[in-house]
C-alpha cells in the first residue's frame, strides 16, 4: 500500500512539472513574439486582388509579386476577386483568418467606398489591419487618340462645340475615376455623359474603340494603348509634374489649379492579425520597395513606390473617407 501511495505521488510530481514547463514555454512565447515572427509566414501568402486580371490593380501586383516572394520566402498565390466595386474580393479578405497569411491588395476605392457607401459589407476602419502603402501613381486624363484635341484646352473646346456628343468611360459608379471625371467636367463647364464599365480595363479599352472619348485612370491601365498610337495622354492629376511621365503637364497647370487625382495601392490584412506579425510583414515589404529593379519596373507603369508604416496607412485611410465625402458634395453625387 505504502509503495503504491509513492507511485501516485511521483507521477503527480512528474505531470505538475511538465505544466509548469509548458507554462514556462507558454509565457515565453506571449512575451517574446518575436520568436513566432522568425519563422512567419511559413506557407504562401494568399493575395487576394479585388479586381479583374489585366486591370491595374493586377498590372502592379504581379509586378511586385516576385520581390514580395523574395523577402517573405514563401509563395505569393494572387488571387482575383473583381465586383462590386472591388467589395466582394475585399469582404472576402476581411473574413479570413487573421494570421498573416492572407493580405488584399485595396485602391482608392477602398476609401471611397467607406466615404459613400451605407451598405458595406465590412467596415474599412474597423475590419482591416493597415500593412502599408506600395505605390502611388497619378491618374491620367486620356482621350481617343482621333480626337483633333492635343491638350486640355482643345478637349474643352472640343465638347463645348458639341456638349451632346462625348461620353466618358469609368470603372464603375462611384470610383474614383468616375469622382474624378465628375469633378473636371464641373470645373471645366461641360457636359461629357457617364458610361460606366466593370472596371479600369474595359474602361480603357471603350476609349482606345472609340466606344467612349475620354476617362481618367492610371497610366498602368493606358500605357499599352497609349504605346500603340490608339488613346492620347493629355496630363496628370499629381499637383506637380509627375517624375515617371515628365513629359505629360498637371491639370493644375493646364487651367485646373488645385485639381488633384493620385491612386494609391496598399496592402490590408484582416483586424485582428497580430501586431508583431504586421511588423515584419512591413519591413519585408518596404525592403522589397527598395529594390532598384522593382523602381525601375514601376517606373514603366506610371507608379512609384510608396512604403511607410501601419500608422501612416491608418491615417490616410481616415482622412481620405472625409475628402472624398466632400468631394461627393462638391459634384452633386449623392452616395447610396
Amino acid at each position: 500500500m505504502f509503495g503504491a501511495a509513492v507511485r501516485r505521488i511521483m507521477k503527480l510530481l512528474i505531470w505538475n512539472s511538465k505544466q509548469v514547463g509548458l507554462l514556462a514555454l507558454l509565457t515565453t512565447l506571449v512575451y517574446q513574439p518575436d520568436l513566432i515572427a522568425d519563422d512567419f509566414p511559413n506557407r504562401p501568402v494568399r493575395l487576394i486582388v479585388p479586381t479583374a486580371a489585366g486591370s491595374t490593380q493586377d498590372v502592379i501586383a504581379r509586378i511586385i509579386q516576385p520581390f514580395l516572394e523574395r523577402r517573405f520566402k514563401q509563395p505569393i498565390v494572387i488571387e482575383n476577386r473583381p465586383g462590386a466595386s472591388t467589395m466582394l474580393g475585399t469582404e472576402a479578405a476581411a473574413r479570413s483568418d487573421p494570421d498573416g497569411h492572407t493580405l488584399v491588395l485595396v485602391p482608392t476605392t477602398f476609401t471611397i467606398n467607406g466615404a459613400l457607401s451605407s451598405h458595406l459589407p465590412f467596415q474599412p476602419e474597423r475590419d482591416f489591419a493597415p500593412l502599408a502603402v506600395l505605390v502611388k501613381s497619378s491618374q491620367v486624363l486620356a482621350i481617343n487618340a482621333k480626337l483633333p484635341a492635343h491638350n486640355v484646352t482643345e478637349f474643352v473646346t472640343l465638347v463645348r462645340a458639341q456638349p451632346e456628343r462625348f461620353n466618358y468611360a469609368s470603372a464603375g459608379v462611384a470610383t474614383q475615376p468616375f469622382l474624378l471625371m465628375e469633378t473636371f467636367s464641373t470645373r471645366a463647364g461641360i457636359k461629357l455623359s457617364h458610361i460606366p464599365y466593370r472596371g479600369g480595363g474595359p474602361a480603357a479599352l471603350s476609349v482606345a474603340m472609340g466606344e467612349t472619348q475620354v476617362t481618367m485612370l492610371a497610366y498602368a491601365g493606358i500605357r499599352n494603348y497609349v504605346e500603340a498610337g490608339t488613346i492620347r495622354a493629355l496630363a496628370t492629376g499629381s499637383l506637380s509634374r509627375d517624375p515617371t511621365l515628365p513629359a505629360l503637364p498637371t491639370l493644375a497647370e493646364s487651367g485646373f489649379p488645385g485639381f488633384e487625382g493620385v491612386q494609391w495601392l496598399g496592402l490590408l490584412a484582416p483586424a485582428g492579425t497580430p501586431p508583431h506579425l504586421i511588423q515584419k510583414l512591413n519591413a519585408e515589404v518596404n525592403r522589397a520597395l527598395e529594390d532598384p529593379e522593382l523602381i525601375e519596373k514601376l517606373k514603366l507603369q506610371g507608379a512609384s513606390p510608396a512604403g511607410g508604416s501601419p500608422e501612416e496607412f491608418r491615417d490616410l485611410i481616415s482622412s481620405e473617407i472625409k475628402t472624398w465625402r466632400e468631394v461627393a458634395t462638391q459634384t452633386g453625387f449623392t452616395p447610396k
